[in-house]
């Protein structure tokens, strides 16, 4: 099985990553992804991969980080996707969660680093991996990503750890994207600040458009809310997506490794 996205690279796991990647591997998690958020996390998600064969990357600037970057950092962006275990570009998007109290980054300078990282992906052809919080968030991100349709690929890429309305999501779906569900469909109620529960929106996505992430070392799922997130749970993510939809759980990690390959090109793995 394939977590599409975490954070091996992050603080969180300095001291034990070798063993997280074991009990991935015993869990029956094999291929890990993942992303950076700034210049440093990117490199440190190089070099895990560089030392682990089935460990790959996907680099960018969070939206937190779009007001901090150095006037060079999109070429050093740009030079670091050329390594050949960087299969994507991410993550990268629009936060606006709370963004005036909370003191996160002004939208319009979000917008403009997004689209740097449309051009970006356009150029490298690797897909997108899109962050996405906040249902005007979302609404902007779609604007923007209809608006410069021509930037996209023929799969442009996922959006990571999807909320928000069926309407949006059924917009994301429409440009081709593929749809990251995470831990946080196993929690009841529907997330603060969101129009719909996350069960519905698993259900309405075809699973020839789902991938199964993590985000850890965040969202655990259930029973391990509020612990330290690991890859090995995808496994528990994929069996809820399996009840939800009421499909045996190997065809749900057949299906969902699949459309990973179907993402990232360029992830391949040594038989």
């Amino acid at each position: 099985m394939i977590d599409a996205h975490c954070h091996l690279n992050f603080h969180s796991f300095e001291s034990d990553y070798d063993q997280v990647i074991k009990n991935a591997q015993a869990a029956g998690v094999k291929v890990i992804i993942n992303a950076g958020t700034q210049i440093n996390s990117s490199k440190k998600a190089i070099d895990l991969a560089g030392k682990h064969e089935n460990l790959f990357a996907v680099i960018a600037i969070h939206p937190h980080h779009a007001d901090k970057l150095e006037p060079a950092w999109l070429k050093e962006l740009e030079n670091l996707a050329k390594h050949p275990k960087v299969i994507g570009i991410g993550e990268c998007g629009l936060d606006y969660y709370n963004y005036q109290s909370n003191g996160i980054v002004d939208p319009s300078i979000q917008k403009k680093v997004f689209i740097k990282h449309m051009e970006l992906s356009h150029k490298l052809k690797l897909p997108l991996q899109i962050h996405s919080r906040d249902e005007n968030a979302r609404k902007d991100i779609l604007g923007i990503l209809y608006t410069h349709k021509n930037l996209l690929q023929t799969v442009p890429g996922m959006f990571h750890c999807v909320a928000g309305s069926k309407e949006l999501l059924k917009k994301a779906l429409d440009l081709g994207f593929y749809i990251g569900f995470d831990g946080n469909i196993t929690y009841k109620g529907v997330p603060q600040g969101e129009p719909l529960n996350l069960e519905e929106l698993v259900k309405y996505t075809p699973l020839d458009r789902i991938v199964v992430e993590t985000d850890s070392p965040y969202l655990s799922p259930i029973p391990y809310r509020g612990q330290r997130n690991e890859p090995k749970y995808a496994i528990i993510i994929a069996k809820f997506i399996a009840q939800l939809k009421n499909i045996p759980f190997e065809k749900i990690v057949e299906q969902t490794d699949k459309n990973v390959y179907t993402v990232f090109r360029k992830l391949k793995i040594k038989s």
